[in-house]
Formats: structure tokens, sequence, C-alpha cells
């Protein structure tokens, strides 16, 4: 077992949902890691990757969409806004709304995390082929969205 790993029980080390959630740490660890490198946390990143997907989109949209807080989402996109990743400006459809849209830079640094998230994921699954890379994938979805 992995020095980070807490000691369970042969029984548990067994079961699916304890194996899911060993994997599913030690791949935030290494996303986390990763993005740290380019001065970026996970939410952040989140963030970004939705506006850029989604923008231009409202703050309470892009709350809803996530699930974050509207609090913590405005600290987000207020910390977004001060790396010059994206820009909030007036909505046209509804001027007590801002509009959340990703930046020239914000691209370029999502571009950038981007990598660093897929070499991340390379790492985490870099004892599998490619083959077995897909079935994890096509698993785990059938696992984590049912519905889908």
């Amino acid at each position: 077992m992995a020095d980070n790993t807490p000691y369970a029980p042969r029984r548990i080390r067994a079961l699916p949902s304890w194996l899911l959630g060993r994997a599913a740490a030690r791949g935030h660890r290494l996303v986390a890691d990763a993005l740290a490198a380019e001065g970026m946390r996970m939410m952040h990143h989140a963030v970004l990757s939705a506006v850029a997907e989604l923008g231009p989109v409202s703050q309470a949209e892009l709350g809803r969409t996530l699930g974050i807080d509207p609090k913590d989402m405005v600290a987000l996109v207020n910390d977004l806004q001060r790396d010059g990743l994206v820009t909030r400006t007036p909505d046209p459809g509804d001027r007590r709304k801002n509009a959340v849209e990703i930046s020239a830079d914000g691209r370029r640094r999502l571009r950038r995390t981007q990598r660093l998230g897929e070499r991340a994921n390379a790492e985490l699954t870099a004892p599998l082929t490619p083959a077995e890379r897909e079935q994890l994938i096509a698993l785990l979805t059938r696992i984590a969205l049912p519905e889908e």
C-alpha cells in the first residue's frame, strides 16, 4: 500500500467503492499538483473550463450549472478576472446580471492546464494498456453516470 493510503482490511480493499475512492483521491492529487505548476487550483480550472464551453454566461447560471454556492462563485470569478483569465461585463439581455467570458489569456492558460491535466491522467492510468484505459472510462461512465 502507498505511504499515504490509510490501512483498510483486505475485505474492504476488495470493494469497488473503496478502490474507486482511492483511485479518485490519487487522481485528484495528481491533477491538483499538475495545475499548481500553472498557479491554478482545481475549482478555478473547472470554472474557467465551463466559461470556455458555455460563455458568455451569467455568473448565476455558471454557479447553478457547476453546483457552486453563489458567494464562492463570486470569489472564483473575482480571482479569474484579477488574473486576466475572464472578463465580466453587463449581460446585454439583462443589465442587472454579469456575463462572464474567457479572455485570450484565459484560453492560453486553459490550453496549458488541459495538457497538464491530460498528463496527470496519463500518469494515473499508466499501468493500463490503451484498450484498458478506454474500457475503464466506459465502465466508470456507466457507474458514475448511469442515466447516460
